[in-house]
């Protein structure tokens, strides 16, 4: 009988704990509790862009041509050159790189994993390597098969995590399907995790007061863009369009130690275009050619574009030409400032990571 009113008890305290039909039993309950947690975490959905009907993934054939060039007329918005502040920060990364040769003999050293022979991320990988020849970064590569096994991949990142002339590692995204790019990427040594992409500098990034020992390339190329433009960031509306932990996440999580206030737009938000209309500053990392148009952004707008999407063109060499999220032409006459694609954000990205492995030699050194 007492047993019997035991089980009555805990069935309504299970009730009132919005907790039903369990058994009384430790794995139950466990099991229980687990499946709560996943609700209380929320689905795990795909990022899939529905772009709307009404927006084409290339602007019409008479008005396409060089972000660089334009009528001047029509223009409203000044171009935040990446490309030149990429090179000013390049500059100063190899003084520093050449101090620290002459003053202990060594140099920084970034790996790069390469998987496949995916021809973008090939044509990526030899701009990560040619900047690194530039500043005096030595670099190692390693290229594997598109058919080789995880443990081939694993192995590459453990050699490289062992290497004390290694301070920077790299794995090249994306990795063929079957493989586990989390358990790739988590097995990189938090003190090279120069891509930021490490659990731990994530979540050091999230958490007030914590530093993370790298912060990812595309978001800290986007803040340096806005701090080396004199972009007031504290207290303003700014909207971040994708949430993909590369970009969107990061990103987010960087505006808002800069104390602006944040608004992420993603697949599922309704009347995005609403949203973005309100934010001083809109960066788009949605991955869609031409998503944000021009009635998306309030007049005097600063615009960061970090979409490069390549998009199908017969009059171009390659058969197609990269393309910004943000529709270019439209967007110059509203905004008051606005990165070009390609030109913006690419190159403020590949800085970035020269500036991250060097900043990871000097740990290592206890050079400064």
């Amino acid at each position: 009988m007492m047993m019997l009113m035991m089980r009555k008890g805990s069935r309504n305290l299970w009730r009132k704990m919005g907790l039903k039909q369990i058994l009384y039993s430790t794995n139950s309950l466990s099991d229980t509790l687990v499946n709560n947690s996943v609700r209380v975490l929320g689905p795990d959905l795909p990022e899939i862009w529905i772009p709307n009907p009404s927006s084409p993934s290339r602007p019409p054939p008479n008005i396409r041509r060089s972000p660089f060039i334009f009528n001047r007329q029509e223009q409203t918005a000044a171009v935040i050159d990446g490309k030149m502040m990429a090179d000013e920060i390049r500059s100063e990364i190899a003084n520093e790189v050449s101090r620290m040769k002459n003053s202990i003999g060594k140099v920084p050293g970034l790996a790069v994993v390469l998987v496949g022979e995916r021809k973008d991320s090939q044509i990526y990988v030899r701009k990560k390597i040619a900047a690194c020849e530039e500043v005096g970064i030595m670099s190692f590569m390693t290229e594997l098969p598109k058919d080789c096994t995880e443990v081939q991949v694993l192995d590459a990142v453990s050699s490289y995590n062992l290497d004390p002339a290694v301070h920077g590692i790299l794995v090249q995204l994306p990795l063929p399907q079957h493989m586990n790019e989390e358990k790739i990427l988590n097995d990189v040594s938090l003190e090279k995790d120069v891509d930021g992409f490490h659990p731990v500098n994530m979540g050091n990034l999230a958490m007030t007061g914590r530093d993370p020992l790298f912060i990812p390339c595309t978001p800290k190329g986007c803040i340096e863009l806005l701090l080396r433009s004199n972009v007031e960031i504290m207290g303003k509306k700014v909207a971040v369009i994708g949430r993909s932990n590369i970009a969107g996440l990061p990103t987010s999580l960087l505006l808002q130690r800069h104390h602006a206030t944040v608004s992420v737009v993603h697949a599922f938000t309704k009347n995005p275009e609403k949203i973005t209309r309100e934010a001083d500053i809109v960066i788009s990392a949605a991955g869609v050619a031409n998503l944000v148009r021009g009635h998306w952004l309030k007049p005097g707008a600063i615009v960061i574009d970090v979409g490069t999407n390549p998009v199908e063109d017969p009059d171009s060499e390659s058969g197609y030409t990269l393309t910004g999220d943000v529709c270019y032409e439209e967007a110059i006459k509203v905004a008051s400032a606005i990165t070009p694609v390609p030109g913006g954000v690419g190159p403020m990205t590949i800085a970035m990571l020269l500036s991250n492995t060097l900043d990871s030699a000097k740990r290592a050194y206890r050079f400064s």
